[in-house]
């Protein structure tokens, strides 16, 4: 497989993330004194950052403006990201492998950029990727492939060409029906695994063990 381009998710696929954005607006809440009630993960699964701000105003009888929800929200998204969050295990090895194969890498995600530049920068990992997208930037979410479209035309690359890593199963179908190469990353966050092994073209359990990931890309 001529390799032109590896587009890689941030969260849950690179780093291991996703439970604390599981559980962001629940520390936020104990920072304010408040226990979040037993629905609210799930209630506030699908919503935004403001529309999640104007829930928690509303449901917890909060005096702060949706503005200052989102800053304090933002605020520990930063510690996070900042000081705490790690790479997954072998993940670093794995890049430094891709490197010497010289496939040129790039991150596509929805966090935004200024929190992904902070972990690369602390972990040592700016290096591997020659560029960070965002959905932000773009205006796009990965219900659309746009990001995953934008990040090839970087590389001047086409579809046959570009591998996707992802651990999310929406953004594996988005990728997927676009007509691009799928590498599913293993997360525990994501429950859907035996519909995501079906999707995806090629399946990471763990970055330690990834000869898989190599054979397959050898002999395509």
């Amino acid at each position: 497989m001529n390799i032109k381009c590896a587009i890689f998710d941030f969260d849950g696929t690179l780093f291991d993330s996703m439970f604390f954005w599981d559980s962001v607006g629940e520390i936020y809440l104990s920072s304010l004194g408040l226990k979040a009630k037993p629905s609210f993960r799930e209630d506030i699964r699908a919503m935004s950052l403001y529309q999640a701000a104007c829930y928690v105003r509303r449901e917890y009888e909060l005096s702060l403006s949706e503005e200052q929800i989102m800053a304090g929200i933002n605020q520990t998204l930063e510690h996070f990201y900042i000081h705490e969050v790690i790479p997954k295990p072998g993940v670093i090895e794995f890049l430094e492998r891709m490197k010497k194969a010289e496939i040129p890498m790039c991150i596509a995600t929805a966090t935004d950029r200024y929190l992904i530049e902070a972990a690369l920068c602390r972990c040592g990992m700016e290096q591997y990727f020659e560029t960070i997208l965002t959905c932000g930037d773009i205006g796009h979410g990965k219900d659309e492939p746009v990001i995953f479209q934008k990040a090839m035309e970087h590389f001047d690359a086409d579809r046959s060409s570009t591998l996707v890593f992802e651990d999310a199963i929406h953004a594996m179908q988005t990728a997927k029906a676009d007509g691009f190469t799928v590498v599913a990353v293993y997360d525990s966050s994501e429950k859907r695994q035996d519909e995501i092994r079906d999707l995806a073209d090629c399946y990471i359990e763990d970055f330690k063990h990834t000869e898989g990931f190599w054979n397959y890309i050898s002999t395509e």
